[in-house]
């Protein structure tokens, strides 16, 4: 496995080895020493999967307690997954990092307790997988607006196209509102 720094560097892109011949190929997604000698000593106690279709955007989720860390990579399909730091005492706080992933290129994303994560759906339809560090805790989920001005993710939108979005999403709220953590 390798791990590939981003312009936020506890977000994470981990690139598998793949195993390909004529039958189809192999990798590892997830093996705990190898993550944890690329510096990452993880535990996780959830997965989850999801299905979208183009233009849908999932996000940008976080948990004001029991945050979570997410190992993010996309089964079928493409996405555009977003991280943003909301640590206030985080030289990085309010930037946000942005990669492809797709069942073509099988990266994952690691993104630590105290981002902000989604996604935008670039395919006809995309399968995402996730494992999480902390369980999944509806009455502390917060959203952060996905088209904050002041955060200023570039989402790969066409010209006009506006992203479906959940009526959770759309109440999303600007950073400057936001619960972060401290």
């Amino acid at each position: 496995m390798k791990f590939i720094a981003t312009a936020i560097p506890d977000v994470v892109r981990i690139a598998p080895q793949v195993f390909g011949d004529e039958r189809g190929y192999f990798m590892e997604v997830w093996h705990e020493r190898k993550f944890e000698s690329g510096g990452l000593p993880l535990r996780f106690v959830q997965d989850n999967q999801s299905r979208s279709r183009r233009n849908i955007l999932r996000g940008l989720h976080y948990q004001v307690r029991q945050p979570q860390g997410k190992l993010v990579r996309t089964l079928i399909g493409e996405v555009f997954d977003v991280a943003v730091d909301l640590r206030k005492r985080s030289p990085t706080f309010g930037r946000w990092v942005g990669a492809t992933l797709s069942a073509d290129n099988k990266h994952q994303l690691y993104i630590p307790p105290g981002f902000a994560h989604g996604f935008l759906v670039t395919s006809d339809l995309a399968d995402v997988e996730y494992k999480c560090t902390d369980f999944y805790a509806p009455e502390h989920e917060r959203s952060l607006a996905w088209n904050d001005p002041s955060v200023g993710v570039v989402w790969p939108l066409a010209p006009g196209v506006a992203p479906v979005l959940s009526a959770k999403d759309q109440a999303g709220v600007l950073l400057r509102d936001a619960e972060v953590f401290e």
